[in-house]
Protein backbone atom coordinates (compact mmCIF):
# COMPACT_ATOMS: atom_id res chain seq x y z
CA UNK A 1 0.00 0.00 0.00
CA UNK A 2 1.24 3.08 -1.17
CA UNK A 3 1.89 6.09 2.02
CA UNK A 4 -0.53 8.98 2.07
CA UNK A 5 0.49 11.88 0.30
CA UNK A 6 1.54 15.19 2.00
CA UNK A 7 1.80 16.81 -1.34
CA UNK A 8 0.46 17.13 -4.80
CA UNK A 9 -2.94 18.48 -5.78
CA UNK A 10 -7.20 17.46 -5.17
CA UNK A 11 -8.51 16.28 -8.14
CA UNK A 12 -12.54 16.69 -7.96
CA UNK A 13 -14.90 14.26 -9.21
CA UNK A 14 -18.00 13.22 -8.67
CA UNK A 15 -19.18 9.39 -7.03
CA UNK A 16 -19.44 7.35 -7.14
CA UNK A 17 -15.81 6.91 -8.98
CA UNK A 18 -13.88 3.20 -9.01
CA UNK A 19 -10.03 4.38 -10.00
CA UNK A 20 -8.88 0.78 -10.37
CA UNK A 21 -11.35 -0.15 -12.95
CA UNK A 22 -11.60 2.88 -14.49
CA UNK A 23 -7.26 2.51 -14.62
CA UNK A 24 -7.88 -1.43 -15.60
CA UNK A 25 -10.17 -1.04 -18.47
CA UNK A 26 -7.50 1.86 -19.83
CA UNK A 27 -4.79 -0.31 -19.36
CA UNK A 28 -6.48 -3.59 -20.65
CA UNK A 29 -3.64 -5.82 -19.12
CA UNK A 30 -0.87 -5.22 -16.41
CA UNK A 31 1.72 -5.40 -19.14
CA UNK A 32 0.95 -2.37 -20.35
CA UNK A 33 4.51 -0.12 -19.48
CA UNK A 34 2.52 3.08 -19.84
CA UNK A 35 -1.25 3.03 -17.86
CA UNK A 36 0.37 0.98 -14.75
CA UNK A 37 -1.88 -0.07 -12.01
CA UNK A 38 0.35 -0.30 -8.63
CA UNK A 39 0.19 -0.41 -4.87
CA UNK A 40 -3.66 1.15 -5.34
CA UNK A 41 -2.29 3.92 -7.24
CA UNK A 42 -2.26 4.75 -10.95
CA UNK A 43 1.28 5.81 -12.43
CA UNK A 44 1.53 7.66 -15.83
CA UNK A 45 4.41 9.53 -17.29
CA UNK A 46 2.76 12.35 -18.84
CA UNK A 47 4.32 14.95 -21.71
CA UNK A 48 4.10 18.64 -20.44
CA UNK A 49 5.96 21.74 -21.03
CA UNK A 50 8.39 20.82 -18.97
CA UNK A 51 9.08 17.82 -20.43
CA UNK A 52 7.98 14.33 -19.36
CA UNK A 53 6.66 14.27 -16.03
CA UNK A 54 5.78 10.69 -14.11
CA UNK A 55 2.77 11.57 -11.92
CA UNK A 56 0.53 9.48 -9.42
CA UNK A 57 -3.38 9.46 -8.29
CA UNK A 58 -4.67 7.92 -5.69
CA UNK A 59 -8.03 8.13 -3.92
CA UNK A 60 -7.92 8.64 -0.26
CA UNK A 61 -11.82 8.81 0.12
CA UNK A 62 -14.37 5.93 -1.27
CA UNK A 63 -15.70 4.81 -4.56
CA UNK A 64 -19.54 6.49 -3.28
CA UNK A 65 -17.27 9.53 -2.07
CA UNK A 66 -13.57 9.92 -3.70
CA UNK A 67 -11.29 12.00 -2.31
CA UNK A 68 -8.28 11.71 -5.54
CA UNK A 69 -4.96 12.89 -4.85
CA UNK A 70 -2.68 13.69 -7.79
CA UNK A 71 1.02 14.62 -7.86
CA UNK A 72 4.31 14.88 -9.96
CA UNK A 73 6.79 12.11 -8.54
CA UNK A 74 9.57 12.80 -11.34
CA UNK A 75 10.33 15.41 -13.35
CA UNK A 76 9.49 19.32 -13.50
CA UNK A 77 7.22 20.54 -10.84
CA UNK A 78 5.71 23.95 -11.76
CA UNK A 79 2.58 25.53 -11.63
CA UNK A 80 2.67 24.97 -15.57
CA UNK A 81 3.16 21.52 -15.29
CA UNK A 82 0.78 20.98 -12.65
CA UNK A 83 -1.87 22.13 -14.70
CA UNK A 84 -0.77 20.32 -18.16
CA UNK A 85 -0.71 16.84 -15.87
CA UNK A 86 -3.28 17.63 -14.16
CA UNK A 87 -5.70 18.72 -17.28
CA UNK A 88 -4.49 15.61 -18.62
CA UNK A 89 -5.36 13.42 -15.82
CA UNK A 90 -9.03 14.81 -15.79
CA UNK A 91 -9.25 13.50 -19.71
CA UNK A 92 -7.50 9.89 -19.32
CA UNK A 93 -9.80 9.27 -16.28
CA UNK A 94 -13.08 10.63 -17.07
CA UNK A 95 -13.13 12.90 -14.11
CA UNK A 96 -15.57 15.58 -15.47
CA UNK A 97 -17.68 12.35 -17.11
CA UNK A 98 -21.14 12.46 -15.31
CA UNK A 99 -21.47 9.15 -13.88
CA UNK A 100 -25.39 9.08 -12.91
CA UNK A 101 -26.59 7.91 -16.40
CA UNK A 102 -23.93 5.23 -16.77
CA UNK A 103 -25.29 3.95 -13.76
CA UNK A 104 -28.53 4.48 -14.47
CA UNK A 105 -27.81 2.48 -17.42
CA UNK A 106 -26.27 0.09 -16.05
CA UNK A 107 -29.35 -0.79 -13.30
CA UNK A 108 -31.43 0.18 -15.84
CA UNK A 109 -31.19 -2.93 -18.33
CA UNK A 110 -31.68 -6.76 -16.10
CA UNK A 111 -28.96 -7.98 -18.42
CA UNK A 112 -26.07 -6.08 -16.94
CA UNK A 113 -27.00 -6.73 -13.35
CA UNK A 114 -23.90 -9.32 -12.90
CA UNK A 115 -21.73 -5.98 -13.57
CA UNK A 116 -23.90 -3.23 -12.18
CA UNK A 117 -22.57 -2.87 -8.93
CA UNK A 118 -19.14 -4.29 -9.07
CA UNK A 119 -18.44 -2.35 -11.33
CA UNK A 120 -20.28 0.72 -9.90
CA UNK A 121 -18.25 4.16 -10.41
CA UNK A 122 -16.26 2.99 -13.73
CA UNK A 123 -16.05 5.88 -15.69
CA UNK A 124 -14.99 5.21 -19.09
CA UNK A 125 -11.38 6.54 -19.88
CA UNK A 126 -9.83 7.86 -23.01
CA UNK A 127 -6.10 8.07 -24.29
CA UNK A 128 -4.33 10.85 -23.42
CA UNK A 129 -3.07 11.91 -27.42
CA UNK A 130 -4.33 10.86 -31.17
CA UNK A 131 -1.57 9.46 -31.92
CA UNK A 132 -1.38 7.51 -28.72
CA UNK A 133 -5.03 6.03 -29.84
CA UNK A 134 -4.18 5.15 -33.46
CA UNK A 135 -0.93 3.39 -31.87
CA UNK A 136 -3.19 1.33 -29.68
CA UNK A 137 -5.77 0.32 -32.37
CA UNK A 138 -3.99 -0.57 -35.44
CA UNK A 139 -1.42 -3.42 -33.60
CA UNK A 140 -5.05 -4.80 -32.60
CA UNK A 141 -6.52 -5.25 -35.84
CA UNK A 142 -7.02 -9.11 -36.76
CA UNK A 143 -4.96 -9.80 -33.66
CA UNK A 144 -6.30 -11.39 -29.77
CA UNK A 145 -5.84 -8.41 -27.26
CA UNK A 146 -2.64 -10.41 -25.31
CA UNK A 147 -1.19 -10.53 -29.04
CA UNK A 148 -1.88 -6.85 -30.02
CA UNK A 149 -1.02 -5.35 -25.86
CA UNK A 150 2.53 -7.51 -26.68
CA UNK A 151 3.34 -5.06 -29.82
CA UNK A 152 2.20 -2.00 -28.32
CA UNK A 153 4.60 -2.52 -25.54
CA UNK A 154 7.15 -3.32 -27.93
CA UNK A 155 6.97 -0.09 -29.29
CA UNK A 156 7.00 1.59 -26.06
CA UNK A 157 10.30 -0.04 -25.22
CA UNK A 158 11.55 0.54 -29.01
CA UNK A 159 9.89 4.36 -29.29
CA UNK A 160 9.41 5.57 -26.17
CA UNK A 161 11.06 7.67 -23.71
CA UNK A 162 11.75 6.86 -19.90
CA UNK A 163 11.61 8.86 -16.84
CA UNK A 164 13.80 7.20 -14.05
CA UNK A 165 12.11 7.17 -10.00
CA UNK A 166 13.74 5.86 -7.18
CA UNK A 167 16.48 4.18 -9.39
CA UNK A 168 13.19 2.36 -11.84
CA UNK A 169 12.33 3.72 -15.45
CA UNK A 170 9.05 4.45 -16.27
CA UNK A 171 8.02 4.91 -19.59
CA UNK A 172 6.29 7.01 -21.52
CA UNK A 173 4.12 6.42 -25.00
CA UNK A 174 6.01 7.09 -27.82
CA UNK A 175 5.54 10.52 -29.71
CA UNK A 176 3.79 11.03 -33.39
CA UNK A 177 7.18 12.50 -34.35
CA UNK A 178 9.68 9.39 -33.49
CA UNK A 179 7.49 6.80 -35.29
CA UNK A 180 7.27 8.95 -38.51
CA UNK A 181 10.59 9.52 -38.41
CA UNK A 182 11.79 5.78 -37.80
CA UNK A 183 11.95 3.31 -40.68
CA UNK A 184 9.36 0.68 -41.78
CA UNK A 185 11.81 -2.15 -40.62
CA UNK A 186 12.48 -0.53 -36.68
CA UNK A 187 8.08 -0.50 -36.40
CA UNK A 188 7.86 -4.18 -38.46
CA UNK A 189 10.43 -5.32 -35.70
CA UNK A 190 8.12 -4.62 -32.75
CA UNK A 191 5.68 -6.92 -34.48
CA UNK A 192 3.45 -5.03 -36.90
CA UNK A 193 3.16 -6.29 -40.03
CA UNK A 194 4.36 -4.23 -43.59
CA UNK A 195 0.65 -2.88 -43.81
CA UNK A 196 0.05 -2.20 -39.91
CA UNK A 197 3.75 -0.55 -40.24
CA UNK A 198 2.88 1.98 -43.08
CA UNK A 199 -0.78 2.95 -41.62
CA UNK A 200 0.71 3.11 -38.13
CA UNK A 201 3.48 6.13 -39.70
CA UNK A 202 1.07 7.21 -41.76
CA UNK A 203 -1.23 8.21 -39.26
CA UNK A 204 2.32 9.50 -36.97
CA UNK A 205 2.59 11.86 -39.91
CA UNK A 206 -1.04 12.99 -40.10
CA UNK A 207 -0.41 14.15 -36.69
CA UNK A 208 2.87 15.64 -36.20
CA UNK A 209 2.49 17.47 -39.54
CA UNK A 210 -1.19 18.58 -37.82
CA UNK A 211 -2.84 17.58 -40.79
CA UNK A 212 -5.13 15.55 -38.62
CA UNK A 213 -5.88 16.61 -35.23
CA UNK A 214 -8.49 16.19 -32.22
CA UNK A 215 -10.41 19.46 -32.52
CA UNK A 216 -10.85 18.60 -36.20
CA UNK A 217 -12.27 15.32 -34.88
CA UNK A 218 -14.37 17.40 -32.41
CA UNK A 219 -15.78 19.61 -34.75
CA UNK A 220 -17.15 16.58 -37.03
CA UNK A 221 -20.36 13.93 -35.88
CA UNK A 222 -19.38 10.72 -34.62
CA UNK A 223 -20.30 8.88 -38.56
CA UNK A 224 -18.91 12.08 -40.24
CA UNK A 225 -15.65 11.00 -38.47
CA UNK A 226 -16.15 7.30 -38.86
CA UNK A 227 -15.72 8.16 -42.54
CA UNK A 228 -12.44 10.99 -42.40
CA UNK A 229 -10.61 8.10 -40.67
CA UNK A 230 -11.46 5.50 -43.07
CA UNK A 231 -10.28 7.16 -45.90
CA UNK A 232 -6.45 6.99 -43.83
CA UNK A 233 -4.54 3.91 -44.80
CA UNK A 234 -5.06 0.76 -43.39
CA UNK A 235 -8.18 2.40 -40.92
CA UNK A 236 -11.84 0.44 -41.66
CA UNK A 237 -14.90 0.55 -39.81
CA UNK A 238 -13.80 -0.81 -36.66
CA UNK A 239 -10.62 0.94 -36.45
CA UNK A 240 -12.36 4.13 -36.81
CA UNK A 241 -14.83 3.40 -34.19
CA UNK A 242 -12.64 2.23 -31.77
CA UNK A 243 -10.09 5.26 -32.19
CA UNK A 244 -13.36 7.34 -31.77
CA UNK A 245 -14.30 5.47 -28.61
CA UNK A 246 -11.06 5.51 -26.89
CA UNK A 247 -9.67 8.12 -28.02
CA UNK A 248 -12.67 10.91 -28.10
CA UNK A 249 -14.57 8.87 -25.96
CA UNK A 250 -17.39 9.28 -28.02
CA UNK A 251 -20.00 6.82 -26.19
CA UNK A 252 -22.55 6.89 -28.94
CA UNK A 253 -20.33 4.54 -31.32
CA UNK A 254 -20.04 0.99 -30.36
CA UNK A 255 -17.29 -1.35 -32.42
CA UNK A 256 -20.15 -4.00 -34.20
CA UNK A 257 -17.21 -5.98 -35.43
CA UNK A 258 -14.95 -6.52 -32.55
CA UNK A 259 -15.47 -10.51 -32.07
CA UNK A 260 -14.11 -10.23 -28.47
CA UNK A 261 -16.18 -7.92 -27.32
CA UNK A 262 -19.15 -9.70 -28.73
CA UNK A 263 -17.85 -12.60 -27.27
CA UNK A 264 -17.66 -11.02 -23.66
CA UNK A 265 -21.10 -9.25 -23.96
CA UNK A 266 -22.91 -12.45 -25.41
CA UNK A 267 -21.72 -14.27 -21.87
CA UNK A 268 -22.02 -11.63 -20.01
CA UNK A 269 -25.61 -10.83 -20.89
CA UNK A 270 -26.86 -14.56 -21.59
CA UNK A 271 -27.71 -13.46 -25.26
CA UNK A 272 -27.32 -15.09 -28.78
CA UNK A 273 -25.20 -12.85 -30.99
CA UNK A 274 -26.87 -11.44 -33.88
CA UNK A 275 -30.16 -9.85 -33.80
CA UNK A 276 -31.12 -10.45 -29.94
CA UNK A 277 -27.53 -8.99 -28.51
CA UNK A 278 -27.99 -5.90 -31.39
CA UNK A 279 -31.44 -5.18 -30.26
CA UNK A 280 -29.73 -3.86 -26.38
CA UNK A 281 -27.01 -2.36 -27.94
CA UNK A 282 -29.27 0.00 -29.77
CA UNK A 283 -31.68 0.21 -26.75
CA UNK A 284 -28.89 1.94 -24.74
CA UNK A 285 -29.14 4.45 -28.00
CA UNK A 286 -26.21 7.59 -27.12
CA UNK A 287 -24.19 5.72 -24.65
CA UNK A 288 -23.90 2.08 -26.12
CA UNK A 289 -20.12 2.41 -26.23
CA UNK A 290 -19.87 2.14 -22.59
CA UNK A 291 -20.93 -1.76 -23.29
CA UNK A 292 -17.41 -1.92 -24.62
CA UNK A 293 -16.07 -0.95 -21.60
CA UNK A 294 -18.47 -2.97 -19.54
CA UNK A 295 -17.15 -6.02 -21.68
CA UNK A 296 -13.62 -5.31 -20.49
CA UNK A 297 -14.37 -4.91 -17.12
CA UNK A 298 -16.28 -8.31 -16.69
CA UNK A 299 -13.19 -9.99 -18.26
CA UNK A 300 -10.86 -8.14 -15.75
CA UNK A 301 -13.47 -8.88 -12.87
CA UNK A 302 -12.94 -12.40 -14.01
CA UNK A 303 -9.14 -12.40 -13.43
CA UNK A 304 -9.19 -10.42 -10.14
CA UNK A 305 -7.59 -7.40 -11.53
CA UNK A 306 -10.65 -5.42 -10.26
CA UNK A 307 -11.90 -5.58 -7.19
CA UNK A 308 -15.70 -5.27 -7.37
CA UNK A 309 -17.20 -1.54 -6.13
CA UNK A 310 -19.53 -3.52 -3.31
CA UNK A 311 -16.86 -5.26 -1.79
CA UNK A 312 -13.88 -3.14 -2.53
CA UNK A 313 -11.35 -1.96 0.34
CA UNK A 314 -11.39 1.45 1.50
CA UNK A 315 -8.64 3.85 0.31
CA UNK A 316 -6.46 5.87 2.20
Amino acid sequence: MASPLPQGWSLDTRGPFHLEATVRVLQRRPTNLVDVWEDDRYLRVLATPDGPVLVEVVNQGTIARPRLRCRVLSGGDSRQTRAAAGALVRAVLGLDVDPKPLQRLLEGEPKLEAVARPLRGMRPPRFPGLFETFANVIPFQQLSLDAGVAVVRRLVLRFGRTVVHQGRERHAFPTAGSIADARLAASRACGLSARKAEALRSAAVAVASGDLTEAKLVQLSSAQAVRLLSEMPGIGAWSAAVILLRGLRRLDVFPEADAGVIRGLTALMHVQAGPPLDRIIHRLGDRRGYLYFCSLGRALLAKGLIHPAAAAPMSR
